[in-house]
C-alpha cells in the first residue's frame, strides 16, 4: 500500500538525524493510518450515524497514506539530486523508487474519491447518478495498489543482509496481500444482491468490509514490520547499504563532485578533435 523506506544508501530525507527522524515518523505515520483504516471500515456495522463517521475517518487515513507515499517519493528523487536521467542507468530506480510510491498515492486518491462520491451521496438524500462511478473507484484504487505491491517485489538487494531482506518480504508480502483482499472486495462488491437501486452507505456490502479490514490488519502487520525494518537500518553503516546500479551511481558521485561538467568538456574536445583533418598524419598513413 505505501513503498515506505528502503535501504537505498541514497534516500535523503535530509542530514543523518533529521532523516532518521522522518524515517520513523513516515513509518509511525502509516502505522497510525492502518488503525484508523481499521476502525473505520469496522464503524461500517454500526447504525447510519456512526457509519458515516467511519467513511469519515477512512478518508482521513487515505489522505495519511497519500501524505507518507508523496513524502516518500520526495525523500527518494532528493536522494538523486532530482536527476531524472540517472533512471536510465537504473530501471530499479525508476520502476521502484519512483513508480511505487506515485501507484500507491495515485490508489488512494482513487479510494479517497470513491467513498467521497458515496458519503456526498448519503448527505445529500440525492441520486447524483454516480454510483457506478463510485463503485469502479473502489476497483480501480485498489488495483492501482496491487500493481505498485508487484513492482515492489521487484526490488532486489545485493548488499543488504538476510536480515534486512527477510524484513523486507516481511513488509511487502502483506501489502500485497492487503491490496489483493481490497481488490477483491471491490470487485464483489459490484456484483451483490443489492445492485444500483441502493444509494450511499447502502452501496457497500458488508463482504466488502470484512475483506477491507482483513487487508487492513495485514496492512497493519506489514507497517509493524516496516518499523522494526527502519531501526535496523539505521544500525547499518554506509557501506552495506545498496548503491545505485549501472552507471547511476558513478554520475551521481561525479555530479555531486561538479565533474560532470569538466567530463563532458572532456569528450566534446576530444570529439572535436578526432574530427579535424590531419593531412600530415594521412600522408603518412598513404605512403607505402
Amino acid at each position: 500500500m505505501v513503498k515506505l523506506a528502503t535501504a537505498r544508501e541514497s534516500r535523503m530525507y535530509g542530514p543523518r538525524r533529521v532523516r532518521n527522524r522522518w524515517e520513523y515518523t513516515n513509518a509511525g505515520l502509516y502505522l497510525f493510518a492502518t488503525v484508523l483504516l481499521i476502525g473505520g471500515l469496522a464503524a461500517q456495522f454500526s447504525d447510519a450515524g456512526d457509519s458515516k463517521s467511519g467513511l469519515v475517518v477512512i478518508l482521513i487515513a487515505l489522505g495519511v497514506t497519500t501524505v507518507v507515499n508523496l513524502h516518500d517519493l520526495t525523500a527518494h528523487v532528493a536522494g538523486i539530486d532530482y536527476r531524472w536521467s540517472l533512471m536510465k542507468y537504473d530501471l530499479q530506480l525508476a520502476l521502484v523508487e519512483f513508480a511505487v510510491p506515485c501507484v500507491h498515492a495515485l490508489g488512494s486518491i482513487l479510494i479517497f474519491l470513491g467513498i467521497g462520491l458515496l458519503l456526498v451521496q448519503e448527505e445529500k438524500h440525492h441520486d447524483f447518478g454516480f454510483e457506478q462511478h463510485a463503485l469502479n473507484l473502489l476497483i480501480a484504487g485498489p488495483a492501482l495498489w496491487m500493481l505498485g505491491s508487484v513492482h515492489d517485489l521487484c526490488q532486489y538487494y545485493e548488499r543488504a543482509d538476510g536480515h534486512v531482506q527477510i524484513l523486507q518480504k516481511g513488509v511487502q508480502i502483506p501489502f500485497l496481500l492487503g491490496s489483493l483482499l481490497f481488490l477483491l472486495g471491490g470487485i464483489l462488491n459490484t456484483h451483490g444482491h443489492f445492485g444500483l437501486t441502493q444509494q450511499g452507505l447502502k452501496l457497500l456490502s458488508k463482504t466488502w468490509v470484512w475483506l477491507g479490514i482483513s487487508g487492513s490488519l495485514l496492512f497493519f502487520i506489514g507497517g509493524f514490520i516496516n518499523v522494526t525494518k527502519v531501526f535496523k537500518m539505521q544500525q547499518m553503516d554506509g557501506s552495506r547499504l545498496e548503491k545505485l546500479r549501472g552507471r547511476a551511481q558513478e554520475w551521481l558521485s561525479r555530479a555531486r563532485e561538479g565533474q560532470v561538467p569538466l567530463i563532458l568538456e572532456d569528450q566534446r574536445r576530444r570529439r572535436i578533435q578526432a574530427e579535424e583533418p590531419t593531412p600530415y598524419k594521412d600522408v603518412l598513413l598513404s605512403q607505402p
